[in-house]
């Protein structure tokens, strides 16, 4: 999938789409290790009570959020991002919505800490105006891996067993299938899971399970919100 740059509104998927890639992929890397560690301690992807996040502790951070019903948030920043140096300055909230948390966006803002802000509602992306010339807002390089549905099964086909046969359990297309329709069976998942990670630690069942299903994916709760 091509990502513009600088991105584009329909570069991105549905969110509900991007919001199940990126969790499932977030699940695969819980620990509870992890989940009693401060965010700011806290890198790779994973979810909490603030939404998905995506920070590689050097050139990317990324959250995105719920803001109520079929209204979501996207911010963050790569390296790659020429906005905040921008001059004149480039107002990323330029139209956006009310239910936007404004207050902790300007707050980052003014650090020099945000890249780009993309809002969703009423089935679609939109984000604010860029002028002429910007180059990239960082879109492409932070949050490619998980816009591209073909890379997001790449990465949870390395994640799989491939000793266990697919006729046992679905494959990596079922699993994200199951996953985007938000009826992934973390069972199933389990089941299919190579019983190491990336780093030969013990996959922590219990806790992918958690994640899982605090993002919604398995149809017992609603996805992770952040109210206005």
């Amino acid at each position: 999938m091509t990502v513009h740059r600088p991105g584009l509104p329909q570069d991105l998927p549905p969110a509900e789409e991007l919001w199940a890639r990126w969790a499932l992929l977030a699940a695969l890397q819980a620990t509870t290790a992890d989940e009693e560690r401060p965010p700011r301690h806290r890198t790779g992807r994973w979810i909490d009570d603030k939404g998905l996040h995506w920070d590689d502790c050097g050139c990317t951070w990324w959250v995105m959020s719920q803001r109520g019903d079929g209204r979501f948030v996207l911010y963050g920043e790569d390296e790659s991002s020429g906005v905040k140096w921008h001059e004149p300055a480039i107002d990323v909230l330029a139209g956006g919505p009310d239910w936007l948390p404004h207050e902790e966006l300007r707050d980052l803002i003014q650090a020099y800490e945000i890249g780009c802000v993309y809002w969703y509602e009423n089935g679609a992306w939109a984000r604010a105006p860029y002028p002429d010339g910007l180059r990239d807002d960082g879109l492409d390089c932070g949050m490619s891996s998980v816009i591209d549905r073909g890379e997001v099964l790449g990465e949870l086909t390395d994640h799989l067993d491939d000793t266990v046969d697919t006729a046992d359990g679905p494959d990596a297309q079922g699993l994200l299938a199951d996953a985007e329709a938000y009826r992934l069976d973390p069972h199933r998942l389990l089941e299919r899971l190579a019983p190491t990670n990336a780093d030969d630690d013990p996959l922590d069942g219990p806790a992918i399970a958690r994640a899982l299903t605090r993002a919604g994916l398995t149809g017992q709760v609603a996805a992770t919100a952040t109210t206005p």
